[in-house]
């Protein structure tokens, strides 16, 4: 007979730290990269035409720029696990910081067209990192008991991130006028508006110097006693110290390295379960609502809106993204993630075709008829409600549990590249695709949010109440 080591064990599973406020804000201190993350992809929003006049560019040029710091998303998220690894996760937490910092500098102070897209690449570098870091971190940290709850920190982040980004343009378009080049601080207001995110990118950093190493880093690099000392901060003295760092150790070396390879078979190069993971990612994007936080003021004023009410009409839509976001969270375990991701489908097809059918209407005096323009912003908000209630947050949740444990990491990077590459291109095709026909690039936005419906419906299964064992 042969024996199987069974792994220690400490009773993490039910420890409840005494200081679980220090746990919170350890949590939250992580999650200020999910804040950049969402303000950095946002704050671009206010600056867009203002570029475009001050640079004196076409829609194509202009849309690699906006797009152009996705490359370095791309770049980042591909990164950061092996520089994690390297130099740990509070080392990675704050190169991501100064990355942020310098982007926000260099972007309020461009030379020309040229400088602002490569401003815009290093703060796509550091959006790439912190969206791979914060949730590994927290997850690391987290103790089992409140996991769930505080990985969520991650995703509310970003969607307050969108929303403060859009609010502060809002605030300092107002301070200059009503003009996006209007003059404020000895600088134009869209500068004003990129230089701002200084300030979280500073205290992105300061933060992370108050908060602990992750245990599973520590006990990687043979630091033991930190570990101890960590473990007891986080999940308190109640459990076995030692019998908890030997689990972690165990666990480590028990685990299996996912690889490209692992992920190829089928008929079509990749497995079936990787198929449906970019599926899901490349439909995500494809429903444009990218287009809701890179363009939306441009897209208001383009149908007649003034600049100072398209700018708080991109705040309001934030506002919507976070209410759906909570609603979100509130059901994903209770209703299900399939049921969530197909009220959305149904939702965002709703919203998107009245918005489709709004802007095929002829502008009036350089204006939507009052009521193709109300239908309009009502359909714009219920395209970001439903997205942000479903497929925002239930893509991220399949994409963790969905995979056999063998090849999730591998399976997780190519689908989470996918949706990069997705976000690439919806982003950087919308200002020509408006130009030619608003009203035809909103129908094909519906269109693959009407696809998603069957897509969901015969490919992809049920992972609520399931072990991540059972996936396959």
């Amino acid at each position: 007979m042969t024996s199987t080591a069974q792994a220690p064990t400490s009773g993490a599973g039910t420890a409840h730290p005494e200081h679980l406020g220090h746990v919170i804000f350890i949590a939250a201190a992580a999650a200020m990269g999910g804040f950049l993350f969402g303000y950095d992809s946002a704050v671009i929003n206010g600056a867009v035409e203002a570029i475009r006049g001050r640079y004196d560019v076409g829609s194509a040029a202009l849309a690699q720029v906006i797009a152009i710091a996705l490359i370095g998303c791309a770049v980042g998220a591909a990164t950061a696990g092996r520089i994690a690894d390297r130099i740990g996760r509070i080392r990675c937490m704050q190169i991501s910081a100064v990355l942020f910092t310098v982007s926000a500098v260099g972007s309020a102070l461009p030379f020309a067209l040229w400088d602002l897209a490569l401003w815009r690449i290093i703060g796509g570098f550091a959006i790439g990192m912190a969206s791979v870091i914060g949730p590994a971190y927290i997850a690391e940290v987290s103790p089992a008991a409140y996991r769930g709850r505080l990985g969520s920190f991650q995703q509310a982040a970003i969607v307050i991130g969108i929303a403060i980004s859009q609010l502060v343009n809002w605030g300092i378009l107002n301070a200059a006028g009503g003009d996006q080049r209007g003059k404020l601080m000895g600088l134009e207001a869209w500068q004003v508006m990129l230089g701002v995110m200084v300030v979280p990118a500073v205290l992105y950093g300061l933060l992370s110097f108050a908060i602990p190493e992750s245990p599973r880093f520590l006990i990687s690099v043979g630091r033991h006693d930190r570990a101890h000392e960590v473990l007891k901060e986080v999940e308190g003295d109640k459990i076995g110290l030692n019998a908890r760092v030997a689990e972690i150790e165990h666990a480590m070396k028990s685990e299996h390295k996912s690889s490209f390879k692992d992920l190829l078979g089928g008929g079509f190069f990749f497995k079936p379960i990787v198929w449906v993971g970019i599926g899901l990612s490349v439909f995500q994007q494809f429903v444009g609502i990218n287009v809701a936080f890179y363009y939306s003021s441009t897209l208001w004023q383009s149908v007649g809106v003034d600049p100072s009410q398209s700018f708080f009409y991109s705040f309001t839509t934030s506002i919507i993204n976070i209410i759906g976001t909570v609603i979100a969270m509130i059901f994903v375990d209770r209703v299900g993630r399939k049921p969530l991701a197909l009220i959305g489908s149904v939702g965002m097809v709703i919203g998107l075709g009245l918005e489709a059918w709004a802007f095929s209407y002829d502008l009036v005096g350089g204006k939507l008829p009052a009521t193709q323009g109300w239908v309009a912003l009502i359909a714009a908000h219920v395209f970001v409600l439903f997205f942000a209630l479903s497929w925002g947050v239930v893509v991220w949740v399949f994409l963790g549990e969905m995979f056999p444990n063998r090849i999730r990491a591998a399976a997780l990077g190519v689908a989470a590249s996918a949706q990069w590459i997705a976000n690439w291109a919806i982003t950087a095709s919308f200002p020509s695709l408006a130009d030619w026909n608003l009203s035809v690039t909103y129908v094909i936005y519906t269109v693959f949010a009407a696809l998603s419906i069957p897509f969901v419906l015969k490919y992809v299964k049920e992972t609520k109440g399931k072990a991540l064992e059972e996936m396959g």
